[in-house]
C-alpha cells in the first residue's frame, strides 16, 4: 500500500458518489431498511454536499468525507468512510483534521455531525478528536438510534 493523497471536490463527483451508494446501503442495513430511513434520505443527497475530501491509495480511491453547511457558524460533517481495506490506517482521522481545518478557513465556528451508537468505531473517533455527544439536532431529532456530536472549532 501506497502513501495516501487526499483531494478536494464536491458532492457531484463520480468517486463520491460511489461512496455515496456504498453509504446508504450500509446505514440502510443497519437502520433495518430503507423505510426506516426515508424520511431522512432527502438530508443526504451526494449532491447537496458542497465540499468532500477523497482519499486514494495509489489512485484508487478509498475513503471519504464531506461537509455542509449547516447554520452561517455550523458546518455538518458528513460521510466519514473508509474502505475496510484501508481501516485502522488513521485515514478517517486526517481527513477529519482536514475538513475541520477547512471549516475553520470558510469561517465556521463549530463542526456538527450524526452518527448512530452502534456506529463504536465512529463514535470512539469522533470522541478521540475532541466531539462531544449535542441534544440531536434537526432533522435527527425524529430518527430513532441517531446520536450528534459537535465540537467547537474557532472560539
Amino acid at each position: 500500500m501506497g502513501d495516501i493523497v487526499y483531494r478536494w471536490t464536491d458532492g457531484n463527483d463520480e468517486d463520491f458518489h460511489r461512496f455515496h451508494i456504498k453509504t446508504e446501503e450500509y446505514y440502510n442495513q443497519i437502520a433495518g431498511g430503507l423505510a426506516n430511513r426515508t424520511a431522512f434520505v432527502q438530508y443526504n443527497a451526494s449532491g447537496k454536499i458542497e465540499a468532500v475530501i477523497i482519499a486514494f491509495d495509489n489512485g484508487i480511491p478509498v475513503g471519504c468525507a464531506g461537509l455542509k453547511r449547516y447554520s452561517s457558524v455550523a458546518v455538518e460533517i458528513k460521510r466519514v468512510w473508509v474502505e475496510e481495506s484501508h481501516r485502522r490506517r488513521r485515514i478517517a482521522e486526517e481527513m477529519m483534521h482536514r475538513i475541520e481545518h477547512k471549516a475553520i478557513m470558510d469561517g465556521y465556528d463549530f463542526a456538527i455531525l450524526q452518527t448512530r451508537d452502534s456506529m463504536k468505531d465512529a463514535v470512539g473517533l469522533y470522541a478521540r478528536l475532541g466531539y462531544t455527544r449535542m441534544p440531536n439536532y434537526p432533522p435527527y431529532d425524529k430518527l430513532e438510534g441517531a446520536i450528534c456530536f459537535q465540537k467547537q472549532l474557532r472560539i
